[in-house]
C-alpha cells in the first residue's frame, strides 16, 4: 500500500470535524504554494508583461473603476 493510499484509507475512517480539519489544513498549504510561487513570478519578472498590458489598458481610458 502507497503512503497516499493509506493516508485516504484513514482519513475515510475519521469523524466529519476532523475530515474538516483536514481539509482546512489542505487549502491553508495550498494557498501558501500558491502565494510563493506568484512571489517567486514577480521575482522574476514573469508578471512584468501583465503589468505592463494592463497600465496600457488603464491609461488608454480603457478601464472602469472597481
Amino acid at each position: 500500500m502507497t503512503t497516499v493510499a493509506a493516508i485516504t484509507d484513514a482519513i475515510a475512517e475519521l469523524p466529519p470535524e476532523q475530515v474538516a480539519q483536514i481539509r482546512a489544513w489542505l487549502d491553508e498549504r495550498a494557498e501558501a504554494e500558491w502565494d510563493a510561487q506568484i512571489e517567486q513570478d514577480e521575482n522574476a519578472g514573469r508578471l512584468d508583461a501583465l503589468a505592463e498590458r494592463a497600465l496600457a489598458e488603464h491609461r488608454a481610458g480603457r478601464t472602469r473603476p472597481l
